[in-house]
């Protein structure tokens, strides 16, 4: 049967006649629908954090749809779950007085953010302050600020400028922002948006002293520091919201992806006190903005379950404790001559790229080599230059080796056919 599911950054005229249907999922295992096994290297979208099949988040979801499916958060409305939630996510925030505003996903969390941003300098006098400043190869989601603030180019071509007072910088220079403020003059800046570590973009880690340095930077022109942990939160990194590693006090945070694992669509701002008060105590500064399912008490109650057993399995360690592993399975795969660089060691998540020869021959090798690898029982991630593994939280050792043996092969295969 000829699909009619229009599938997101696809070619439809490819995948119309060539879906790959995935029918259940445990742990780190995901099976398709003629029963065939397949390793998850790439937790879904990077998010199945906890891993697939978990009982305790399916039934607390079911509870809480028995006894309320759904309910509005506008005005004075709220439900246990979202109450529960946004204090729970307060309370380890690494923020001091933090304030929790929830959206249905990475890329509402994302326009959340910019528009509190820009609502914040509003209400303080300086509404001038509008343009938002990102960095190249970063991704933000495909709402309509996210878009237009990407820093990988193909996501913003044939849209046309949606985010006119916006620019990007290079993704590793702390000057290179400095100098973008002072050339935008700092009383036109909002907000610089950042992830921790670049992930669909490349997965590219900071150099030293990077997010503690574009922080202060901005705390220095009075500009709002944004970090997309949207990816990176909930152990990818191995803490919470990925930025503590570097000592780091952003203004905002958004997060989404781990903090249910993906099995119910939530995500969120976290907002550091000083920014919050404008509008938690002075009458009159409501924020216009807001999706019909913030504070969905279903959503909520997956997450509470999901952050459950992130805490009590110790998943968020984990993230940083198997991230030498990871880097050290993935190492071999250097040294293969189609394989221009390994990335790897920061969290759990890693890359490896192409060379630039074996791209300009043959253009459509990232994708022949996803599917060489998905031939041999194990599914990564296509980026560009490169493919990606981001695993569950809850793989083993063993798995990462089945991983490295996977892309090993398909180097193998990929280099037959140059």
């Amino acid at each position: 049967m000829e699909t009619a599911l229009w599938h997101p950054f696809s070619d439809m005229a490819v995948v119309r006649e060539r879906e790959f249907v995935v029918d259940r999922g445990e742990d780190v295992w995901v099976y398709d629908t003629s029963g065939n096994r397949y390793l998850d290297a790439t937790a879904s979208l990077w998010y199945a954090n906890a891993g697939h099949g978990r009982q305790e988040i399916a039934d607390a979801a079911a509870a809480q749809m028995r006894k309320l499916a759904g309910y509005s958060t506008f005005g004075d409305f709220a439900n246990e779950p979202a109450r529960e939630l946004a204090a729970r996510l307060a309370r380890i925030a690494p923020v001091p007085g933090a304030k929790v505003f929830l959206t249905t996903g990475g890329g509402e969390a994302i326009d959340t953010a910019v528009k509190i941003a820009r609502r914040y300098h509003d209400v303080r006098g300086e509404s001038s302050r509008v343009h938002v400043i990102s960095r190249a190869q970063s991704y933000h989601g495909t709402n309509g600020i996210g878009t237009g603030v990407a820093g990988i180019d193909a996501n913003r071509t044939g849209f046309g400028e949606l985010l006119p007072s916006s620019s990007r910088i290079p993704y590793d220079s702390v000057d290179a922002l400095r100098e973008e403020i002072l050339r935008v003059g700092p009383e036109n800046v909002a907000a610089f948006l950042f992830e921790p570590v670049i992930g669909a973009g490349g997965v590219l880690p900071p150099p030293e002293g990077y997010v503690r340095g574009v922080v202060d930077v901005c705390h220095e022109f009075g500009v709002l520091a944004i970090a997309d942990a949207v990816i990176c939160g909930f152990g990818r990194l191995g803490t919470w919201f990925g930025v503590e590693r570097w000592d780091a006090e952003p203004d905002l945070i958004t997060f989404a992806k781990g903090v249910t694992s993906g099995y119910l669509p939530l995500g969120g701002v976290i907002a550091h006190g000083r920014v919050a008060e404008p509008f938690w105590d002075r009458p009159g500064n409501a924020l216009r903005h807001g999706a019909t399912y913030a504070g969905h008490p279903a959503c909520c109650a997956a997450a509470l379950a999901n952050l459950d057993i992130l805490d009590r399995e110790g998943l968020i360690e984990r993230g940083r404790t198997m991230e030498g592993v990871l880097a050290d399975a993935l190492a071999p795969l250097a040294a293969h001559p189609l394989v221009a660089e390994v990335r790897a060691g920061v969290g759990l998540l890693g890359a490896v790229e192409l060379t630039a020869d074996v791209l300009e021959q043959v253009p459509t090798a990232i994708g022949d080599l996803a599917s060489l690898v998905r031939q041999r029982g194990v599914l990564v991630r296509t980026l560009g230059k490169a493919v990606a593994v981001s695993p569950p939280l809850t793989v083993r050792s063993e798995h990462l080796q089945e991983i490295e043996g996977a892309l090993a092969a398909g180097l193998e295969e990929l280099a037959l056919k140059l």
